[in-house]
């Protein structure tokens, strides 16, 4: 049997609308970073355990000197993908067992993703980075993420820690994208749970808020939204067993029918992986040969799928099983 190749995301493409989309996630930064713990839980900082580090003035117009910051303010370092850039430096590192290796190892990477005139700046912003990494794994997470009072105090203190190590102007390349949506999430938990106000009160405040966003953020919210809309039909649609023909017709009237199309290889690629994980699955279930499973799993799934096999398994246990098409 030849080994195929389906699309990563088929598998998860019926279950993201079990989830709500989350804009306010705990700590809001990918890939939490792993620290030397000291007796008594105190982190390593750098050199200088619990004191993080900020640029002086000086320093940051030095830098901006040398990034090249011309006379109209325009800065060709701080832009939207610089915290992107550093979360890539960070993952290519890898872990590390303290700040300081760590640190060593950007330095010897850092030319990898900034343009040589940019190195000298762009290490010190990614060492400055790496202390706000471990500063911000020290804070402890709310216990519940529903209670909006101890949400906003966790974004208090997260946004205490930002302003720490990053000048204003750093800030906003670094986080003011991401700062906009993680006030519009809290409020709309604050006006959920705000139990003096009606049904409609709350649907008049949420528009409020939804309508303070800039016009990029309320565009991106319109699109993730559709996102979910597609999702939960799609999810509908298995759930009803909706045949090939009414799916199609029914999503081109409301995206247009190229998106239908992307969406029925979807569904086929959806089906493929199930029927994958099937075949597997009963294999599993009538033999105890280990090489013959294993050379059942080479056949069916890539390198790839095969690093998601047992999580696709345990999640299959966890929902209802699908109405045949």
């Amino acid at each position: 049997m030849p080994r195929r190749r389906t699309l990563a995301a088929a598998a998860a493409a019926t279950t993201v609308a079990a989830s709500a989309l989350v804009w306010l996630a705990w700590p809001a930064d990918p890939a939490p970073l792993r620290t030397q713990q000291q007796p008594g839980g105190a982190a390593v900082v750098g050199n200088n355990p619990g004191t993080p580090r900020t640029a002086t003035p000086a320093e940051h117009r030095l830098a901006a000197q040398a990034a090249g910051a011309g006379a109209d303010g325009h800065d060709s370092f701080l832009t939207r993908e610089l915290r992107n850039t550093l979360e890539a430096l960070l993952l290519e590192a890898g872990d590390a067992a303290d700040p300081a290796t760590l640190k060593q190892r950007l330095a010897a990477l850092v030319g990898r993703h900034f343009a040589p005139d940019l190195a000298t700046r762009a290490l010190a912003m990614a060492e400055r980075y790496v202390d706000y990494r471990v500063a911000l794994g020290q804070l402890r997470a709310p216990a519940d993420l529903n209670d909006p009072r101890a949400m906003r105090s966790a974004l208090a203190e997260r946004e205490q820690l930002r302003r720490q190590h990053f000048q204003t102007e750093e800030y906003e390349a670094l986080f003011a994208h991401e700062a906009e949506l993680d006030q519009y999430t809290l409020a709309r938990l604050e006006i959920a749970h705000n139990p003096a106000l009606t049904a409609q009160q709350k649907e008049l405040a949420l528009r409020e808020a939804q309508a303070g966003l800039s016009p990029e953020r309320q565009a991106e919210r319109a699109g993730a939204t559709l996102h979910v809309a597609v999702a939960q039909q799609t999810q509908q649609f298995n759930a009803q067993g909706t045949d090939e023909r009414t799916r199609h017709a029914t999503r081109s009237a409301q995206y247009g029918e190229e998106a239908a199309r992307a969406l029925a290889q979807l569904d086929r690629d959806e089906t493929d992986w199930q029927n994958r994980l099937d075949q597997y699955s009963q294999a599993q279930a009538q033999t105890t040969d280990s090489a013959a499973l294993q050379q059942l799993r080479q056949q069916l799934f890539t390198p790839q799928e095969q690093q998601r096999l047992a999580a696709a398994q345990a999640m299959r246990k966890l929902q209802p099983a699908p109405a045949p098409r």
